[in-house]
């Protein structure tokens, strides 16, 4: 079944490239910019806004009006006034909050072109990109399958980089008849009912005095200056090896498990209500189970393979996962291991919630089957 896939490469685009793409950087924010504008001064005026074909069909006199518009690839302008179409649905779907102007001191800069007439080609460890021709890039997987599109970004590091969207067919992996529940926290990134606990890397901590000794340093330099440009750079990139770390573990982590697993049972957390406790918020934001949630739901997607969500309020940790008895003295979290009552099983805290979340995952896979 074709799935849409994204390809992930760096580019080294010449000084010539670079500068046509900050162009294209500055178009397509102008653009946005111009129609957030006009859709903002329409709903003012009117109580409704501006459709994407409204938007689409004011570029040319757009263009006529400001010859540099010209310049640039006519693509990632309309690409710029769907994103803002977009931004704008999920608002009113309550998804996202209402969308904001760009800003061309953000150091994360970005547009996109969608393939057309075989405007985006690859050949070797080169890439053809409409307007930029052909840009070198570090070839480190095949992109497969039909190329829909392509977004170059510029990273707060000053790096290049190009995500392809593909659509691929992927092929679902052998059913299994495995299943897997998962209790994650603070102190061990993930509990499984299987067995396996998942230590926290705690990729931010690692890094932390670091990176705090080089915001130290740009917070006293003067801004804008050379030194304060170094400084900036060196925090971008700490924050770059961070990001890069927790990526490559949720990567390999999820994988794991949906290779070995054919439905896998996760606690519906709400981690935008959990970040409101000030202890720890640092330790939840660090951990990123949102991200880790969403990795295993598109692989399972791909793969042929089933996510059991159980509900925010199912008490996982005061169940007993052998008699079902409940015990409400399991509510204090300082209470890590507890004798059932009922019918004396000794358990783990987190281990009894996985396999609890497990059996509730599997009943609501089956009820919805």
């Amino acid at each position: 079944m074709p799935h849409p896939k994204a390809f992930r490469f760096r580019l080294y685009p010449t000084p010539e490239q670079m500068t046509l793409i900050h162009k294209m950087f500055g178009c397509s924010r102008f653009v946005f910019n111009h129609f957030l504008a006009k859709w903002n001064e329409s709903y003012n005026e009117t109580g409704t806004g501006l459709s994407y074909h409204q938007c689409a069909k004011g570029i040319p006199a757009l263009k006529q009006s400001f010859d540099w518009l010209k310049e640039v690839d006519s693509i990632a302008l309309q690409s710029s006034v769907r994103y803002l179409a977009d931004s704008f649905d999920r608002f009113f779907r309550k998804q996202n909050e209402a969308p904001r102007f760009k800003s061309r001191k953000n150091p994360v800069q970005s547009y996109t072109t969608r393939f057309t007439n075989d405007n985006i080609a690859i050949r070797d460890t080169e890439l053809k990109l409409p307007k930029l021709g052909w840009v070198r890039f570090a070839k480190s997987r095949e992109a497969e399958g039909r190329i829909l599109s392509a977004t170059v970004r510029r990273s707060a590091t000053g790096k290049y980089f190009v995500s392809i969207v593909c659509e691929v067919d992927i092929v679902p992996l052998p059913k299994r008849d495995t299943a897997i529940g998962i209790d994650f926290g603070l102190k061990k990134f993930a509990v499984c009912s299987r067995g396996e606990d998942e230590i926290n890397p705690k990729h931010l901590r690692k890094r932390e005095r670091r990176l705090a000794h080089w915001q130290l340093l740009l917070s006293r330099r003067k801004p804008e200056g050379a030194n304060w440009h170094r400084a900036k750079r060196k925090v971008a990139m700490i924050h770059e090896k961070i990001a890069n770390s927790r990526n490559d573990f949720l990567h390999q982590i999820t994988t794991r498990w949906i290779r070995e697993n054919q439905t896998i049972c996760l606690e519906d957390l709400q981690v935008s209500d959990m970040l409101q406790n000030g202890r720890l918020a640092k330790a939840i934001s660090e951990v990123s189970w949102s991200m880790c949630r969403t990795m295993l739901e598109y692989k399972a997607k791909w793969y042929g393979r089933t996510i059991s969500v159980v509900a925010k309020d199912y008490p996982s940790s005061q169940l007993c996962s052998s008699c079902g008895h409940r015990n409400p003295e399991v509510k204090d979290l300082s209470l890590r291991e507890w004798d059932c009552p009922v019918c004396g099983s000794r358990h783990d805290r987190d281990k009894n919630a996985s396999q609890n979340i497990e059996k509730e995952g599997l009943r609501l896979a089956a009820k919805t089957a």
